[in-house]
């Protein structure tokens, strides 16, 4: 398998970030580790053995980032400071990693243009990922989120402003008009969001996106699975060897 690692400056977090990728052919995935992961948290927590043989036969290639958590939804500090560090964490993928993703799947693929990108994470990650995929449509047109919780009050508290409310999918998407351009684009996109109901999983956002998704036709797929279905990486494991089929198919 081919592999790169990357560290690059960035200017929306005035520090060195490190991304690896996994692959060298097919379409983009970025994952987003879980609550105050690592890039290298793919390949240590065995998530890349379930991916491999789609990256090995070219269908996709993996990016996997560090996270922010620790100085944002983890921490303690000021939440207005917090919220603002983790936007400009947001800044950083989807205005400095997104448009270096496409053109590296570009230039391994021969394509060109800005080829969408498959946003995809669990637990904590997944809450980031779905919130890439609905904010960010033009570029991340593909979501895989396992076990998040759709709501800023989880990072936050009662803690409210503008930020806080546009990485609240519950709200934001009950606020998104029938009629908003964005619906168009995830109808035409790939968006899966899945959820067990078993032991330390949080599912009632998810009940919730679910409701909106259907109520406004958005073309997302909301997968409850059943009460043995845990919080953990074997399930998670489960849950992305049965999707990988119909999110690159």
């Amino acid at each position: 398998m081919e592999t790169y690692y990357y560290r690059e400056y960035s200017p929306n977090l005035m520090r060195d970030m490190e991304l690896k990728r996994y692959g060298h052919a097919g379409r983009p995935v970025l994952f987003i580790p879980c609550q105050n992961g690592h890039f290298y948290d793919f390949e240590n927590f065995h998530m890349l053995d379930v991916w491999q043989e789609a990256i090995d036969q070219g269908q996709c290639m993996v990016f996997s980032v560090d996270t922010l958590d620790e100085e944002t939804w983890s921490g303690q500090g000021d939440p207005a400071w917090r919220i603002e560090r983790h936007e400009a964490w947001m800044r950083f993928l989807h205005e400095e990693i997104g448009p270096f993703i496409q053109g590296e799947a570009c230039r391994l693929n021969g394509w060109e243009g800005h080829p969408g990108i498959i946003a995809f994470g669990c637990s904590l990650g997944a809450t980031h990922a779905a919130n890439l995929f609905f904010r960010f449509p033009e570029t991340f047109d593909g979501l895989l989120a396992l076990s998040g919780i759709y709501t800023s009050t989880y990072g936050f508290g009662s803690f409210a402003n503008e930020a806080t409310y546009l990485n609240s999918a519950v709200d934001y998407l009950a606020g998104m008009p029938a009629d908003h351009p964005y619906i168009e684009r995830y109808r035409n996109g790939r968006g899966i969001i899945v959820c067990g109901q078993g032991a330390w999983e949080v599912p009632e956002t998810t009940y919730r996106v679910k409701e909106l998704c259907e109520a406004k036709n958005m073309g997302v797929w909301v997968d409850l699975w059943g009460y043995d279905s845990a919080h953990d990486w074997d399930w998670w494991y489960r849950q992305v060897a049965y999707h990988i089929p119909h999110l690159l198919g």
